[in-house]
């Protein structure tokens, strides 16, 4: 913890803050300082309960995914104040979880839009990688009812799966270019020149563009 303090850097807090995490540790540092401890579970532990948003990020590079219980991972999401946290104990965790395809049915029928939106992260990475058993025509039915009167957090993360439909499944590619185009959902988000647009139509394009290319 001394550590994570040293690293502290005012900018990089200003910066986080921005995106709602609080903390002032450049993750270029704190990946370093992962590498340096390498897989310690109990570490991992320990530094989560410090409740320090700088410590958590650490305690989820270091820690052994498959090590933890089904219960210990939903409280561990609902404890998970940042997004960065949140996101990282998704993708880097629970993905890795033998509890994953479980936890994603449980959260997607949360009430919390912030869970519900783990769920969501995790149904999108299903469509991509373990589409078997999905049922891609139900999945759109529920994005195109609810999507755009999503909160943010859940309203991303069905985008974000609504994009991965159209990108990976021909067959239903262009229902989820004009569900994108009815609810028009981050159709005006800033974009940084040279990336892609998060609007699921442009970004759906986009990708199959390159795959073809």
């Amino acid at each position: 913890m001394a550590e994570l303090a040293a690293l502290e850097d005012h900018r990089t807090r200003e910066v986080n803050a921005k995106h709602g995490d609080d903390h002032g540790v450049h993750l270029g540092k704190l990946r370093a300082v992962a590498k340096r401890l390498k897989t310690q579970q109990e570490l991992a532990r320990q530094l989560w309960r410090t409740d320090d948003t700088a410590a958590r990020l650490l305690a989820l590079l270091i820690c052994r995914p498959r090590a933890f219980e089904r219960a210990e991972l939903d409280a561990m999401l609902r404890e998970a104040r940042a997004p960065k946290v949140h996101d990282w104990l998704v993708n880097y965790v629970v993905k890795k979880s033998p509890h994953a395809e479980e936890l994603r049915l449980a959260w997607c029928a949360d009430p919390d839009p912030v869970v519900a939106s783990a769920g969501w992260a995790l149904t999108a990475e299903r469509v991509t990688k373990k589409p078997e058993s999905l049922d891609l025509p139900k999945l759109l039915d529920v994005i195109e009812s609810e999507m755009k009167d999503a909160p943010d957090r859940l309203q991303w993360a069905m985008n974000h799966c609504l994009a991965q439909i159209g990108i990976e499944h021909a067959a239903h590619r262009a229902r989820a270019i004009d569900i994108g185009e009815r609810l028009a959902v981050l159709k005006d988000y800033p974009t940084s020149p040279g990336c892609t647009s998060p609007y699921a139509p442009t970004w759906i394009n986009e990708m199959v563009r390159r795959a073809h290319t």
